[in-house]
């Protein structure tokens, strides 16, 4: 079957279940830079980003066949992320969070992204992107990844709230706290 761009990703996904093939291609190709820039924003490091990132995209796999649609499909693949996360950090609670260094800086800022503004302002933004990265990785994590869900998974508060398994005014309180934690910081 031939997806369009305007293809559902729920309908997708249930194609996908039922045995087409192109439908997870579609999916991978719409999907795959917004969840490893959040799973490289979460884990700040690009070897264990990439691995669980290669989790997250077999345990869809190994899934497919029980996926019913009971959310958005941003939901149901940022809900995997962000459980393979949770597994990834009680399995290795003695590793230290590492903080950003100049070289996270450029392959974060080099990621391929279909919202980059035009040329006449990319190098405006490119100065802004480094204060900005800097301003994400120093807050608590609930925050960041409430951040990164909205900003890179464009999910709304009520699916940030069950991608994290927290209630809907948690999962509000904490994206509040980190837009204005954002903003205060890139007014300095």
């Amino acid at each position: 079957m031939s997806w369009s761009a305007e293809s559902r990703n729920e309908a997708l996904m249930l194609s996908y279940r039922d045995g087409d093939a192109g439908a997870f291609d579609v999916l991978y190709a719409r999907h795959k830079g917004g969840v490893y820039r959040y799973l490289l924003r979460q884990c700040r490091d690009a070897a264990t980003a990439e691995e669980l990132f290669q989790d997250v995209w077999m345990n869809l796999i190994r899934a497919r066949a029980g996926y019913t649609v009971q959310a958005k499909f941003t939901t149901y693949l940022y809900r995997l992320a962000h459980n393979r996360l949770i597994d990834h950090y009680r399995r290795n609670r003695h590793v230290a969070m590492i903080s950003f260094d100049d070289e996270d800086r450029e392959e974060i800022a080099e990621l391929p992204d279909e919202r980059e503004p035009p040329a006449d302002e990319a190098l405006d933004a490119r100065r802004q992107a480094g204060r900005l990265l800097e301003l994400i990785a120093a807050l608590p994590e609930a925050q960041r990844e409430a951040f990164l869900l909205q900003q890179e998974g464009g999910m709304s508060v009520e699916e940030i709230a069950q991608a994290t398994g927290v209630n809907r005014e948690t999962a509000k309180s904490r994206l509040r706290y980190a837009m204005g934690r954002l903003r205060q910081g890139m007014r300095e």
